[in-house]
């Protein structure tokens, strides 16, 4: 008898777990304005010389300074930085190169006025996290294009912000994700799109890199302080962006779910007190944070990210489908179902075909993505910038403002792989519950059919 009540209670005990870990934190999604249309396949009037004012010339501003110098069709009319030497100095390289651009600094507003001045066309925003959002609605504000650096968006507010603005002042509104132009990445995705892998039906993503060298680097020490003072996924794009393109997400999936699990904060501490000689004890940002995502069509995205340990650098890239896989790290490779029936060998269980190497260059040849002209990649890696792919990010950017094309990355893209950053942390803050990821599409995710480039 007790063993019966036992089970019972094992049984009760088992359907209210079920019930308890079925339930979804949902989130409300603001209905759009009377008037707005989506943003799908936007292409605003053709601009044949795209006037762009470049804010933030830190780190990342001032090495977009001088990729910019070099893309055809635009030409730098203005930069901005808080600091008056920052300012001067990309004044003063461009003047070197014979290009006149006017400098704006002095105040943490002085983007205002790169904003409303009419030679800018496009504001290409590279500052600190916290000012992306407000540089960017205020250039919208103004007419102006925005292409924003990442992660461009930290808050859920913040995304939908930049979705209701690029909608009602018809704007485009870009993410700047470089990875999704890096070389590897680029050629996986067209044979993706070509069927090489049958159906993609899980991917993964990461962050992995061990910033010890750099916390310094960043202006007053702000990105060690974010990672100080917010939990969760905080960068999540980089290994996040360039599967989402082979997912096709809103071009005929949407994401639904997120889960995330995350470490103690083991290393977080000892930076601040390295940097600060004071004992820190509120680190919110766990060494390793895992994020899990599924799809209305019933596939599975893992995403990590850890800039704490000494891991080497990886952003993981994997495709899953049901006739092959692709990975970027920690070696470059394409396996598929070998051809014909072979004799089971207990000793050697591979059950499929490895492309490595000579042989992986081979087969990757014969998949070409249609932006990857011999033209271009030979002037992308002449010029650099995370070995060719930032400067492809830029010249895509260009060329499609000029021709009057839809941008590769719209304001969906930009608001769907940042908004993992505070999803993810109400996951943890709640015991690693479910999270309902938001349509910031409102409905029109399946209007189109697949991921593709415009020319």
């Amino acid at each position: 008898m007790k063993k019966i009540l036992w089970l019972l209670v094992a049984a009760g005990l088992l359907v209210a777990c079920q019930s308890k870990t079925s339930s979804v934190i949902q989130l409300p999604v603001p209905e759009r304005p009377v008037g707005q249309q989506d943003m799908l396949q936007f292409a605003a009037d053709p601009i044949a010389d795209v006037g762009i004012g470049v804010v933030g010339l830190g780190m990342r501003g001032s090495s977009a300074v001088q990729r910019l110098s070099f893309v055809p069709g635009c030409h730098i009319a203005a930069v901005c930085d808080v600091e008056e030497d920052r300012t001067q100095r990309s004044v003063d390289y461009l003047a070197d190169k014979g290009i006149s651009a006017q400098g704006y600094s002095g105040s943490e507003e002085a983007y205002k006025a790169l904003c409303e001045d009419p030679s800018v066309n496009l504001v290409y925003i590279c500052t600190d996290w916290v000012h992306h959002v407000p540089v960017a609605l205020y250039a919208m504000e103004q007419g102006k294009h925005v292409a924003i650096e990442v992660p461009s968006a930290e808050s859920l507010q913040a995304c939908w912000d930049l979705v209701s603005t690029s909608e009602r002042t018809r704007r485009h509104c870009m993410i700047l994700e470089n990875c999704c132009y890096d070389f590897f990445e680029l050629t996986a995705l067209t044979m993706a799109q070509a069927g090489v892998f049958g159906e993609i039906i899980h991917a993964e993503g990461a962050y992995n890199h061990n910033l010890d060298p750099f916390w310094k680097e960043y202006w007053n020490n702000w990105r060690l302080d974010f990672n100080r003072t917010h939990r969760g996924d905080l960068y999540p794009t980089h290994g996040f962006g360039p599967i989402c393109q082979a997912l096709n997400i809103h071009r005929g999936d949407r994401l639904t779910t997120l889960v995330a699990m995350d470490t103690q904060p083991f290393n977080g501490p000892k930076h601040v007190e390295a940097a600060t000689g004071e004992p820190c004890t509120d680190f919110q940002h766990g060494d390793v944070t895992t994020t899990m995502l599924r799809t209305a069509k019933g596939k599975t995205i893992l995403l990590e990210h850890d800039v704490m340990t000494p891991r080497p650098y990886s952003r993981m890239y994997q495709l899953v489908g049901t006739d092959g896989y692709a990975e970027k790290y920690p070696v470059q490779g394409i396996c598929l179902r070998k051809e014909g029936a072979e004799k089971v060998d207990y000793q050697n269980l591979a059950g499929e075909k490895t492309y490595r190497g000579e042989e992986l260059q081979a087969l990757m040849a014969q998949y070409n993505n249609p932006i990857l002209t011999p033209e271009l990649v030979a002037l992308a890696k002449e010029v650099g910038g995370h070995g060719g792919m930032d400067f492809l990010m830029d010249y895509r950017l260009i060329y499609c403002l000029n021709n009057g094309l839809p941008l590769d990355m719209d304001v969906y893209d930009l608001a769907e792989w940042c908004c993992v950053t505070e999803l993810s942390r109400i996951s943890l803050e709640n015991g690693s519950m479910p999270v309902e990821v938001p349509d910031f599409t409102r409905g029109a995710w399946d209007r189109i059919q697949g991921f593709s480039y415009a020319f």
